[in-house]
């Protein structure tokens, strides 16, 4: 998709970190676009710091210190395909799951919760919630992004595996991702409505 290895910011953590994490952020620098689904976590484009050390900390066996800080200061580095101007076109769909579950606790949640409203009001970014009442839909319990390039047939889907990302690009497997999401996209709440439950189980905590 980038028509060869670049050069960027994320070769510094090449080596250093898992491949697929630095292999992510350079399709995320050449995308012209993002479509993400996440069932159980918070979009790793707007985790907070605490959030991202909380779930790192939760690896069995545990990460080597050092490791988790450059997972942590790798992750943030990402944001900025979304908030440099001008921010590539961004849809994201959360379960309502992810919403709830109290990472690192209830202060951590409640301050990542408020960074997803913040993110929300972006001109570039769409943030969908899927609610509890949705009547089912495709790749429920699947983390997946896909990434739009310039050119159509260069589109690069990545889906998380229990053994790391793995990464999908023919076309037949591209379109019938692109249909999948549209599919979660009808069950999931208007960008609104989306806030005003966001904004609701935040009250809660």
């Amino acid at each position: 998709m980038t028509g060869g290895r670049s050069k960027g910011w994320w070769d510094e953590y090449r080596g250093k970190i898992p491949p697929d994490f630095v292999d992510l952020a350079e399709l995320e620098h050449h995308a012209t676009g993002l479509r993400t689904l996440q069932t159980a976590h918070i979009p790793g484009l707007f985790q907070t710091e605490e959030h991202a050390r909380a779930l790192f900390d939760l690896f069995v066996p545990a990460l080597p210190r050092l490791e988790v800080e450059l997972r942590i200061a790798q992750r943030l580095a990402r944001h900025t395909v979304i908030a440099d101007a001008p921010g590539i076109p961004y849809v994201g769909l959360v379960h309502e799951t992810a919403l709830r579950m109290h990472t690192g606790g209830r202060r951590v949640a409640k301050a990542q919760l408020g960074r997803l409203l913040e993110e929300s009001e972006r001109p570039n970014v769409r943030l969908l919630v899927i609610p509890f009442t949705a009547e089912g839909f495709p790749m429920a319990g699947d983390t997946m992004m896909y990434v739009s390039a310039a050119s159509p047939h260069l589109d690069t889907v990545e889906v998380d595996s229990p053994i790391g990302a793995v990464f999908f690009d023919s076309p037949t497997q591209l379109a019938n991702f692109r249909r999948r999401l549209d599919l979660v996209e009808q069950v999931a709440l208007n960008p609104n409505k989306s806030r005003d439950l966001i904004l609701s189980i935040a009250a809660d905590l």
